[in-house]
């Protein structure tokens, strides 16, 4: 959608326009605030004990935070109102998402005595500190202001709590689009909008204080809106 959009601006707008991509071109860094928010799906399915069937628990999270970033990366001119800006970005926040709950236990006492027991099966995960390695096509509107469309990989950390297995590395692709205004001085301003599909995660119990046949999995998705201020060398 987003290339659709870039796209179509490419064609309408005038050649007329007095454009100058060595403006923009070089390396640079950043400091960036954004708004993010984070949606994350869980769902939890725990085995069946002599006194309960199988459930199923489902969790949600919505979540809206500032959070700061740094950026760096090397614009490489193609023309005179073209660029492809290669770099990274990254960013510290944190979100969890909380699964509890108590199944009882069958234990054998002595001989015939049977003793339940409820055993808490408190599962967290723990999203944070994301990094983007991204590629931005960028048009040059002007000696001081250009458009882009940016996508990327996006990877974040895991933590988790629990007797449970730890699940592979985060990772999804990023869309975004923004401006970037430059000053004669090598100060410039970005403005971006975009978002992060990230694949699913999951875990299974490790069969001591949760049942090896217990799953836990999270589905998270981020929007986000983000203000960078920087330096081109």
């Amino acid at each position: 959608m987003l290339c659709a959009v870039f796209t179509l601006m490419l064609v309408n707008i005038s050649t007329t326009a007095q454009a100058d991509s060595s403006n923009f071109a070089g390396p640079y860094i950043g400091v960036s605030i954004s708004g993010y928010g984070l949606q994350l799906d869980g769902t939890a399915q725990t085995s069946a004990t002599p006194l309960t069937a199988p459930e199923e628990d489902k969790v949600s999270l919505g979540q809206v935070a500032p959070v700061t970033g740094l950026e760096a990366g090397y614009a490489i001119p193609l023309g005179s109102a073209f660029l492809i800006d290669i770099g990274a970005s990254r960013f510290q926040g944190e979100a969890k998402l909380e699964f509890h709950g108590d199944r009882d236990n069958e234990t054998v006492v002595s001989g015939d005595a049977t003793e339940f027991n409820s055993t808490p099966t408190n599962v967290s995960f723990t999203v944070n500190d994301l990094v983007t390695f991204y590629i931005a096509p960028t048009l040059v509107l002007s000696d001081t202001s250009s458009l882009y469309v940016k996508v990327g990989l996006t990877e974040a950390d895991i933590g988790i709590s629990g007797d449970i297995t730890t699940p592979g590395d985060l990772a999804g692709t990023t869309w975004a689009l923004g401006t970037r205004t430059v000053l004669p001085s090598g100060i410039f301003i970005k403005t971006e909008a975009g978002y992060t599909d990230y694949n699913a995660i999951s875990a299974v119990g490790l069969g001591n204080n949760i049942s090896a046949n217990n799953t836990y999995s999270a589905d998270p998705t981020v929007a986000f809106g983000t203000v960078a201020l920087g330096f081109r060398f």
